[in-house]
């Protein structure tokens, strides 16, 4: 995913290193994040806002400390060219990685927003990565995928056409946040892991061509191609952070949650104050 690149540049930049973290980035399929934290394999992730309370709710207890980004088009359903609106789905296979995955969340998003439900689709698990592919091999009639993926579709107009992206829809927002055991036993690693955030979005703004380079090279990707990706979100820093935490966090959090319960996937409706220790972009 385009939006966690920073992350990469900072660990390889050194940034990480700078701010005395010693952090081993690993790239673990959405589904499995809240195993490996309930294991302790790993103690921060990144995700999206409303997988983190799902997660929560089935009882692997974190924290969101600072906000990635936000999907401005990054995030979509691609679908055959026969299919030209949302209703169109009905009846329809649709590629998406399992529930309690942002992908799924998009899916059931923008389903419900026009009155249908993932009930009304034959949903087939892939990874957002697998689910493009497939689609550009002719199978299934959808797929949620996002960036870089999302892109490999915008240049086949012959395979088929992008439905509905954050743009129309904007409800994929990234957030880190790690177990409350790892954040009091290092107070001060959430500050460190933010300000290695933002120093890692100064550099790209410092030096373009070389930080897309290294991100890219992570996705395999060229300069070009990861800035072409890039366009379709927007990292937050820390003014961002600030401004997010305030008020947007807690309303996207409570109209998800209330998604979140129709689906079955939370059993109640959680306290938004509980999900989040911003103290590392407070000050």
């Amino acid at each position: 995913w385009t939006g966690f690149a920073p992350l990469t540049l900072a660990k390889q930049a050194g940034l990480f290193e700078k701010h005395g973290l010693d952090v081993t980035l690993k790239k673990v399929p959405q589904a499995s994040r809240p195993l490996a934290i309930a294991s302790g394999d790993l103690q921060c992730a990144a995700t999206t806002v409303e997988t983190w309370m799902v997660w929560n709710a089935s009882g692997v207890t974190t924290k969101q400390i600072f906000q990635l980004d936000k999907s401005y088009g990054a995030d979509g359903i691609v679908v055959r060219n026969d299919i030209k609106s949302v209703a169109d789905l009905k009846g329809k296979n649709v590629a998406s990685s399992a529930p309690g995955t942002s992908p799924y969340f998009l899916l059931a998003w923008v389903l419900n927003k026009n009155g249908m439900s993932t009930k009304d689709v034959t949903v087939v698990n892939l990874e957002p990565d697998a689910a493009a592919q497939a689609f550009l091999a002719g199978q299934n009639d959808a797929a949620v995928t996002y960036e870089p993926f999302i892109s490999a579709v915008r240049d086949k107009a012959d395979q088929g056409h992008i439905l509905a992206t954050t743009l129309d829809y904007p409800m994929v927002l990234d957030t880190v946040g790690c177990t409350p055991d790892f954040l009091k036993a290092n107070p001060d690693a959430a500050k460190a892991l933010a300000d290695s955030y933002f120093d890692a979005l100064d550099l790209i703004k410092k030096d373009p061509q070389k930080s897309y380079e290294i991100m890219g090279a992570d996705v395999k990707q060229s300069a070009k191609e990861f800035e072409d990706s890039a366009k379709y979100l927007k990292w937050a820093d820390k003014a961002e952070n600030k401004q997010f935490f305030t008020k947007e966090f807690q309303d996207f959090s409570k109209t998800a949650a209330e998604l979140l319960l129709q689906m079955g996937l939370i059993k109640e409706v959680p306290d938004v104050t509980t999900l989040a220790d911003t103290s590392a972009v407070a000050n």
